[in-house]
Formats: C-alpha cells, structure tokens, sequence
C-alpha cells in the first residue's frame, strides 16, 4: 500500500473553493478509481487555509493511474494548484494498519 501526503496551503481568499473542487473530485476519484482506497481531506485549525491530502493507493500503478485521469488533470493540475501558495508531496510505504 502507497500513502500519499499532500500539503495544501491556499492563496487568502481561495480556500472555500479548494475545499468545494477538492470535494468533486473525491467523488470522481471514489467513481473511478478501485486502486484508491482512501481519499481523505483535512482542514487545519490552527491555519484555516491549510489542508492536509491523505491518501492510500494499493500500488504504484494505481498512483500512476490517478495522476493520468483527466479529473486530475482538471481538477488539481488545472483548477486548484493555481489556487495555492505552496503545495507539498510526499509518499510512504504503509507500515502498519
């Protein structure tokens, strides 16, 4: 299993639609997507325009394979990143669960 940890920290003002596309397309990756098996959105209480992307692949082709969909493409390439001052990936090997 393939943990992916993305940092999301909006421009002022941009948050509220982040959450809104971030929303779709957990629905569309949800649809789409049986290599994902957890797509997950956190909001930070300390700095309202952070987020925090946890997400869980059953391999490295199911990342691949995600990265290829057109709603990412729309969505976090096309739509979101735009929105953000600075966006962070990282991935893990899941270890225990």
């Amino acid at each position: 299993m393939i943990v992916l940890l993305a940092k999301y920290y909006a421009k002022p003002g941009t948050v509220e639609t982040v959450i809104e596309k971030l929303r779709e397309m957990g629905e569309l990756v949800k649809e789409h997507e049986p290599g994902c098996s957890l797509y997950q959105i956190s909001r930070s209480k300390e700095n309202p325009d952070f987020l925090l992307l946890y997400e869980q692949y059953v391999d490295q082709a199911a990342v691949e394979a995600h990265r290829a969909t057109p709603h990412f493409q729309t969505y976090i390439l096309d739509t979101i990143i735009p929105m953000l001052e600075k966006r962070e990936v990282e991935f893990f090997d899941l270890v225990i669960q």
